[in-house]
């Protein structure tokens, strides 16, 4: 057999396996070592195939995909640094367990360290950043090489959602010529049509004595917290407000643990605690005695401050991921085990318990800072606070509302409060970078209902040419550009004492006429006159289509000094309450 029917043979029969283990969609960024992977993907007649011709950009699209989806989105590229350009997004994969299956074409073996052109070492390439790494076989037709080609293909995509879902890494070293043999046969297999192997992934618990060991621990306390963090899993929400109801113990929300918004009870989530764990007297007042905790870290500094300071506190770590999410070694108990599951069998070895008045002390706290952000409400100019208090009034029901980092997702933190619209919070926090921002948010659109991205000048500029894919296949985004030019994060911060290069090193003004980048994109701007304007514009968004940017100037110094004089005002009643109530 030639040389031509064995590569084809070999990457039909693995490409067959992709979509029989589960993967619907594919980013393909043209080059010609890849050339016989992408033309065999794009035969494939279930397989959606998308191009995107800047790699880097394109490995966050499909992890924006895979966010909204929970199912693995595969990449392929050609060698050389093309591969190297997946690096940042396969980082944010990773820490944010997000599953790829990253096809990395490559020369054959004696064209490497030789000096041929775009050739680079890409064996281990990301290191420790992908769950696994498989240096692919040179293609074959025989029987054992088919088999290998389509059981390491299943292999790859189990061990990519298995929990903790991430990254995972296939190279594929392929000979010229490379052009594949095209033709009605392509896809016809020897043997097990419909997949070769089938990979049952299951969930992490523990034994009914760890349980009952927990039970003890919670029913003995009074003053207990829940912490809940990022999560996915659409059964959490209900499963951990029924445990809070039994415990009576308050839930502090992270707006990306999805229960800030939703149809299940939100009488015991506290959403607040940013600004008020920010007060010394409410965090003697509030002071707990354990902390059940959920999900990735959360972003608040305030509560992570609040936490490490209660470090006599028992803190009871439940990860499905079997990780160690706990950067201030603060845990007495680390659990791998799913959360719903957790939650759903503790409640088991629980009887409800009588009102607490410490869950109570929490909710007064909560609602008193609420009652005091008329601060934040007032606002006539346009700002950052303002906006995100007004967003859960904006979205529409069901909305997905994506958020890029520095100042908007800690604004988010801040001023997101509870609300019933089943709003879904989205954002890259698994390495925190303003990275990929806006491709990875076209890449979730793809999955979600009306998808919102609220992102800062500096994040909307450093991926700017995410906007194509949007362009190239007609996907709708609403994007909320908050435009103070420069790094308003970077005011709240120790170097703003020190003005002399502020600007220069920090502040970094980039003074860009957006608009003439968005209709590049064949997209609409509008800039924002006033927030009436704003309401009106969002209220349009329904019907909106493509790519649809909204710029609302503000001023970082006012921003800086109204995010102050709100936090000192909430303080300032806080600690007239606490007093009080003492």
């Amino acid at each position: 057999m030639n040389h031509q029917e064995s590569l084809t043979a070999y990457i039909a029969a693995f490409v067959a396996e992709l979509f029989s283990s589960g993967i619907t969609d594919v980013v393909v960024s043209p080059g010609s070592r890849s050339t016989p992977m992408a033309m065999v993907m794009a035969e494939h007649p279930q397989l959606n195939v998308h191009i995107h011709v800047d790699e880097r950009s394109a490995a966050f699209f499909a992890l924006g995909m895979a966010k909204a989806s929970n199912r693995p989105v595969a990449i392929l590229c050609t060698s050389g640094s093309a591969a190297a350009n997946y690096f940042p997004a396969i980082v944010e994969a990773h820490y944010s367990r997000v599953p790829l299956v990253v096809l990395t074409a490559d020369r054959p073996h004696e064209l490497r360290e030789v000096g041929a052109p775009q050739a680079i070492d890409q064996i281990h390439l990301y290191g420790k950043h992908v769950k696994w790494f498989a240096e692919m076989a040179l293609p074959e037709e025989n029987m054992e090489i088919i088999r290998y080609a389509r059981t390491v293909c299943a292999r790859a995509a189990a061990i990519a959602t298995q929990a903790p879902s991430g990254p995972v890494h296939l190279n594929f070293p392929f000979r010229e010529p490379l052009i594949p043999k095209l033709d009605d046969a392509l896809f016809q297999l020897a043997e097990r049509q419909k997949g070769y192997v089938k990979v049952q992934n299951g969930d992490l618990t523990i034994d009914n004595e760890h349980f009952q060991e927990m039970a003890e621990i919670v029913k003995g306390k009074e003053r207990g917290i829940i912490v809940c963090g990022n999560m996915a899993d659409n059964q959490f929400a209900e499963a951990v407000t029924q445990l809070s109801q039994t415990l009576n113990f308050p839930i502090l929300a992270d707006p990306l643990s999805q229960l800030r918004s939703g149809k299940h009870s939100l009488e015991n989530v506290i959403e607040t605690y940013d600004t008020f764990l920010r007060n010394e007297d409410a965090k003697t007042y509030l002071k707990p005695d354990v902390v059940l905790r959920f999900g990735a870290m959360p972003i608040s500094k305030a509560l992570s401050i609040f936490l490490k300071e209660n470090h006599t506190a028992e803190q009871i770590v439940i990860d499905g991921g079997g990780g160690w999410r706990d950067p201030a070694a603060l845990s007495t108990n680390m659990l791998f085990c799913n959360e719903t599951i957790f939650c759903e069998k503790l409640l088991t070895f629980l009887d409800a318990k009588s009102p607490s008045g410490f869950l109570q002390d929490w909710k007064k706290v909560n609602r008193l800072t609420k009652e005091n952000m008329a601060l934040v409400k007032d606002l006539t100019a346009l700002s950052e606070g303002k906006l995100f208090y007004q967003l859960t009034d904006m979205l529409p029901e069901g909305a997905t509302l994506f958020v890029g980092n520095s100042m908007p997702i800690r604004d988010l933190d801040s001023f997101f409060l509870n609300n019933d619209k089943s709003i879904k919070v989205m954002a890259n926090r698994g390495a925190n970078g303003i990275d990929g921002t806006v491709s990875t948010a076209i890449g979730a659109a793809l999955y979600s209902k009306s998808l919102y991205l609220v992102l800062g000048d500096l994040t909307f500029f450093h991926d700017l040419n995410g906007l194509i894919a949007a362009k190239l296949y007609n996907i709708d985004i609403n994007i909320i550009l908050v435009n103070n030019n420069g790094g308003g994060i970077f005011s709240f911060l120790p170097q703003s004492e020190h003005p002399k290069n502020f600007e220069l090193l920090f502040g970094t003004p980039l003074d860009i006429e957006f608009e003439h980048a968005v209709r590049m994109f064949n997209g609409k701007f509008t800039k924002i006159k006033d927030w009436d304007h704003l309401d009106k514009e969002m209220k349009n968004t329904i019907d909106n289509k493509g790519i649809n940017v909204f710029e609302v100037v503000t001023e970082r110094d006012s921003n800086r000094d109204q995010h102050r004089e709100f936090w000192q005002s909430v303080s300032q009643e806080i600690s007239i309450f606490v007093k009080e109530a003492q």
